[in-house]
Parts: C-alpha cells; structure tokens; sequence
C-alpha cells in the first residue's frame, strides 16, 4: 500500500457493500498517481479539472482550514458545530487512518462508497483530459491528492452540502483546495514541518499558509510566534481581510478536566461560552475548541451574533477527532495519538501529563524519514518509561535499528526494545503495561503507524 494513505488494510478489505469493488478500484486508481508524499507546487491543473466539471468548488460557501498541528480536529470541531445548527456540511481532511472514504464527509459521515464511485465515475473523463494536456504540456499529470480534492468537489455539490469545511493537505498557497475561494480562513498553530516543500524557517512556513486568505475574507488564527503572525498581518493588509487572533480577539478562559475529556470556557468573538463539554483532552484541544467557535462566529454572523448555546453545546459534545488521543485498548489502556512532529509531541506530553492518571507511559514510536526524530524523541522522553520502537508500512519509514539508535542518542537510556512489525511491538508494550495498572501504551510518531494501529484494534488482532 502507499505511503501517502496513512491506512494500513489493503483497499478491497476497507469496503464491504455491494459498491465495495468498483470503490477500491476507484481507491487503487488514485494510488497509481503521483503521491502526498510529492505534492506538485501549482494550482492550475487543478482549477482546469473543476473548471471543466462546472465548478464544484463554488457550490457552496468555504470555511478553509491550514497550520502546522491540530488543523484536522479544528475542522472537526468547526464541522461538528456548524452540524448542529441545522447546516448540511461537507468536510475534507487528510490523510485517512483506515479508509480513504474518511476524507470526504457528507453531515458527518464519511462519503458512501456508492456516492464515491458515482461521482468518480462522473469526473474520470475529465481527469484524462487535464491528463493529457498536462503530459503534451510536458508536466506531470494530476496527483493522488489533487485527483482527490476534484472528487471531493464534485461529492460535495452532488450532496449538495450548505457549507465546505476544507483542511489544507499541505502549505497553503499551492495546495490543491486553494482553488476554492474561503469566506473564512482559519490557521492553526504554525510550526516547522515539511521544510523541504515549505520552507526552513517558520516565516517562509507561515508565509506559504498565508496563501489561502482571500480578498475580504475574515482570518482566525490561534497564538502564533511573532514570525508567523507578521506573515499574517501583512497578508490581510494586502487582500484587506479581517485578523482575529486568538488572547487577543477570543481565548480559552478556563478548563477543567472531566470524565471523557474537559470542561471548557471560551470568551469568543461575540459571545462568552462557560463549562462546554468537549470530549477530547488535551489543552491544545481547548485551544482548537476556541479557534473553531471563532471561525464559526465569523461565518454564521460576521463575528456579530453569539452563537446559541444549546447548538454550540450539541456541537462540541458530539465531536470526534480520530488518531488524537483517542482510546484503542483497555486491561491494558492504549492510546494512540498522530503526534509526528516535535510540536505535536510536545502537545501530546502535556495532555498526558495534565489528563491521564498513570504513573509510566511505554511509547511505541514509529517515524517517517522527513521528520525530526530527535525533537520529537526530546519531547515524548520525559513521560515515556520505555520506547518500543517499530515502523510502519510505509516506504518512507526509519528503519528500526536507526530509529532505536537515535532514541537511545536523545534519551542516553538503555533498554530501547526493536520490533520490525507493530503487532509485536504492540503486543511487547502490553505485556510491559499489564504488570502494573498505573502503566498504559501510546502509540505515535506517524500517522501511518497510528492508521495501522487503528485497524490492529478495529479486526481485533490485539490478543
């Protein structure tokens, strides 16, 4: 399987209705374009495809979503909220866990495999000609990712859906969904990641993100570092859009932790909203929670009109944000978190410590080649009593012996455990948890690990 798919089942085993073949066949289709791992700096034939298709991305209104971590459980949480006021939603995130039909959600289920391959079968001839005029034009032909952003287009004006909450796949200026035009641009925390596509310091990272503020458009952002806010700053004095940044204009006023997740209090744009239930832990979740309330703020009154607490509360209470600290096992707990950069690491630190009433934390790390090993290692080390270090599937993943001898590099410890598949280090950790009930598993450092681990538990191979 790719690399770029963060799932781990083989795409025949992800579908089981009477669509199931012609919809892996559509999956296996676009695995045989050009991956996310090399995503194609432009837009064009992007904007050519929907062009020809009557343009789907104009179908409804965008709420369009970027930053470094914590942008797909911002997008849940928007999505979610804006579901419970009676709005018909669209949302696109990346990459998917288990099954690419996570991507593309209609109301807050993922797309149905009769609906996937319906509208592939709909944008397929059109594909083939932008196709052709990219190879005569001696460029590449469309990618996995930009393939996928044109269907999920024409999903959503099929549905047809009231709104598209749009996750950046990556940057921002260039990436495929920049085609639509966002009423609201919203950024999460922006850090360095993907140096080799975006940039080597966080304000050329910022800077390419920037790309997605439109004329007049309304822009939130969570706290950023100064380098990033000023790219900011000086993109909505250009296209003379509206900066809301989170301390400043809303925040998190209080948390509480709780049974299932938190308590949060949130002074939002045009209204204060007290002890939400958010089913999530985490502050950064709470942060997020704060960013989504007000970007919806924003979209639904212009920043002008509270929102009504019973929806913001229905809205809150019922978001789920796959792969981020979410609950696999229990006897013993495992959970996993798609944590793969030092930031994100340092996220998942923090709510472990501040969430979770456990004593040792064994972490089963896997890693992609393009991340930054030690920062990531440097942040997990103070909670991890043992690393089990594995690898994914994926083409791009360290190799167990070089990412054991980096972790020992960072950490100085002995007693890093190998395992070339997860099952076994799964299996090693559990047995290392089940000695003592104060001890639990975490699963991270990759997003592909983290699918993998998903579907482990989900086909019930754990023993």
């Amino acid at each position: 399987m790719s690399d770029d798919t963060g799932g781990a089942a083989a795409p025949e085993d992800d579908f089981d209705d009477e669509f199931a073949d012609d919809a892996a066949e559509v999956y296996r289709e676009l695995l045989g374009r050009i991956g996310e791992s090399n995503p194609q700096p432009r837009l064009e034939p992007t904007r050519r495809a929907v062009e020809l298709l009557g343009d789907p991305h104009r179908a409804a209104p965008v709420i369009h979503v970027t930053g470094t971590n914590g942008k797909t459980s911002t997008v849940r949480i928007i999505e979610s909220i804006l579901r419970a006021s009676g709005l018909r939603t669209g949302l696109l995130t990346s990459p998917h866990l288990v099954r690419v039909n996570e991507r593309v959600v209609i109301d807050g289920r993922p797309v149905s495999n009769e609906a996937l391959v319906r509208n592939w079968a709909d944008i397929a001839p059109y594909l083939v000609m932008v196709d052709a005029e990219l190879v005569t034009a001696g460029e590449a032909p469309l990618t996995y990712f930009e393939a996928l952003t044109v269907l999920a287009f024409a999903i959503f004006a099929d549905a047809p859906v009231d709104v598209m909450v749009l996750e950046v796949g990556m940057g921002g200026e260039w990436d495929s969904t920049n085609v639509a035009d966002g009423q609201v641009a919203v950024f999460a925390p922006i850090a360095l990641d993907h140096q080799n596509r975006l940039g080597d310091t966080v304000a050329e990272i910022a800077r390419t993100k920037a790309g997605i503020i439109k004329p007049a458009a309304s822009v939130v952002s969570a706290m950023q570092s100064i380098e990033a806010l000023d790219e900011l700053l000086a993109a909505t004095e250009r296209f003379e859009a509206t900066l809301a940044v989170e301390r400043r204009d809303f925040a998190v006023t209080s948390t509480t932790v709780a049974v299932g997740g938190q308590l949060v209090s949130v002074r939002g744009r045009a209204g204060e909203y007290s002890d939400l239930f958010l089913p999530l832990y985490g502050d950064h979740q709470a942060q997020n929670a704060a960013v989504a309330i007000a970007a919806v703020e924003s979209f639904l009154g212009d920043a002008t009109v509270a929102l009504d607490a019973d929806m913001l509360a229905e809205g809150l209470g019922t978001v789920t944000s796959p792969g981020r600290l979410q609950l696999v096992g229990v006897e013993p707990t495992v959970l996993v978190d798609a944590a793969h950069n030092p930031h994100g690491a340092a996220a998942l630190a923090a709510a472990l410590r501040e969430y979770f009433d456990f004593d040792e934390f064994g972490i089963v790390l896997g890693v992609l080649g393009d991340k930054d090993v030690h920062g990531i290692v440097e942040e997990l080390s103070p909670v991890s009593a043992r690393f089990f270090v594995t690898r994914s599937h994926s083409d791009r993943a360290i190799s167990v012996d070089e990412l054991a001898s980096r972790v020992v590099a960072v950490t100085g410890r002995e007693g890093v455990t190998t395992h070339e598949e997860l099952g076994g280090a799964l299996d090693a950790a559990r047995g290392w948890a089940s000695e003592s009930p104060r001890r639990a598993v975490v699963v991270a450092g990759s997003i592909t690990l983290v699918g993998e681990a998903i579907d482990l538990a989900e086909t019930g191979q754990w023993k």
